[in-house]
């Protein structure tokens, strides 16, 4: 019998009550936060299985004084409101029919019925939530200790299920994998195609969340050599991939968290038209879309005047950029672009009229401050005379 080691998340008092309201023999937790304590890493997210149906995971929590918000109840999945976090509650299922993009489910009273249609064998690992005991149905407890990422049965069959789950095995694999299992890697080369009919979204989560990783480069390779990546993100070829592995040794050099669109735009060449085009293709939010637009937008100058650049494109876009570019980002280091502090009416008590020659003399001075580095004001003074000078 294995036990899961106690945790924090395992002490939580709201957890417990959780447990007690649905019955302790009435529900396991199961997921990510089973695999992760049993590898001693953080838990980001507790999850639940129940036999209850939704509607009465519903009445029992509300009985507790216990909020509920019905996320997924279609599916079976209610989340409880918790005092430490957000906790699903998904009554077990099996899977009616399946066409690589969405299930019919139903429900279910069998524990194993339910373990059958998750992903991996690492995921389908239940805990008592009193004694902590851990039910087994596919040797995922072995494979977590060897560190294999196995699909659940047959890896074409998991696949087919939802084609999502090609991209899922590498991110998987390339956190919790010391070895590449041949019939998973065979069965996500043999499908790779199956990924075009995914939502965008979907693909744009996975594919953000791979690079995410510290190190996603040597996933990336495998998912080139796969066939996957030209599926996905036809314009990663191989000098992209190789400045992806420059980018990750520029952030690692300066101790730079890694950033999944700094990233993504590595594996796109520089061209602004196409990174907007993928942005759009990926249904990337707004800010994402802009930022790696800019970045894109890239020069071979951008090294030259750092601060330059940070000046006019914001300090995010500016970073991206240097860092892109494999330049040093030290002059960044510290530093808040200012201000331009010459005003118009400045220029205007000189005995310039209002009008165009104004903005012409303010961008001209504004030019030379940047150029020059971002003097104080009395070189501003300088300069706004020189301009006077030549009108």
């Amino acid at each position: 019998m294995t036990v899961l080691p106690e945790a924090d998340w395992t002490r939580r008092n709201d957890l417990a009550l959780l447990a007690e309201t649905l019955g302790p023999d009435s529900m396991r937790w199961v997921g990510g936060a089973v695999r992760d304590t049993l590898l001693d890493i953080p838990v980001a997210d507790v999850d639940c299985a129940t036999l209850h149906r939704p509607e009465k995971v519903i009445d029992l929590c509300r009985a507790a004084g216990i909020r509920t918000v019905p996320t997924g109840i279609d599916h079976g999945t209610v989340t409880a409101i918790l005092d430490e976090g957000p906790v699903e509650i998904t009554t077990l299922r099996r899977d009616v029919s399946t066409d690589g993009r969405r299930a019919t489910v139903a429900f279910a009273d069998d524990w194993r019925e339910d373990a059958a249609r998750r992903d991996f064998t690492i995921n389908a690992l239940y805990a008592h939530p009193k004694t902590l005991e851990i039910t087994d149905f596919f040797g995922g407890l072995d494979d977590l200790a060897a560190r294999r990422v196995r699909f659940i049965g047959d890896a074409r069959t998991r696949i087919r299920e939802d084609h999502l789950r090609i991209l899922r095995y590498f991110r998987f694999q390339a956190r919790f994998g010391r070895e590449i299992e041949d019939t998973a890697l065979a069965a996500c080369t043999e499908l790779a195609e199956t990924l075009k009919g995914i939502s965008r979204e979907r693909v744009a989560m996975e594919l953000l969340g791979i690079l995410a990783l510290p190190d996603p480069v040597p996933t990336v390779r495998l998912m080139d050599k796969a066939g996957v990546l030209r599926v996905i993100l036809p314009e990663a070829r191989a000098g992209e991939i190789a400045a992806l592995d420059r980018l990750v040794a520029q952030e690692r050099e300066y101790a730079i968290a890694p950033d999944a669109i700094r990233r993504l735009a590595a594996l796109l060449p520089p061209v602004q038209s196409l990174a907007e085009t993928v942005a759009a293709r990926l249904r990337l939010s707004k800010q994402q879309r802009a930022r790696l637009a800019c970045a894109a937008a890239r020069t071979k100058q951008d090294a030259e005047l750092p601060r330059a650049l940070a000046y006019h494109e914001g300090m995010a876009c500016a970073r991206d950029r240097l860092l892109l570019a494999g330049a040093s980002i030290a002059p960044l280091d510290g530093w808040e672009a200012p201000d331009f502090p010459l005003k118009g009416g400045t220029i205007v008590a000189r005995g310039v009229a209002a009008g165009p020659a104004v903005a012409r003399i303010m961008r001209a001075v504004e030019a030379r401050w940047i150029a020059e580095d971002f003097p104080g004001e009395a070189r501003i003074e300088a300069l706004l005379a020189e301009e006077l000078a030549r009108q």
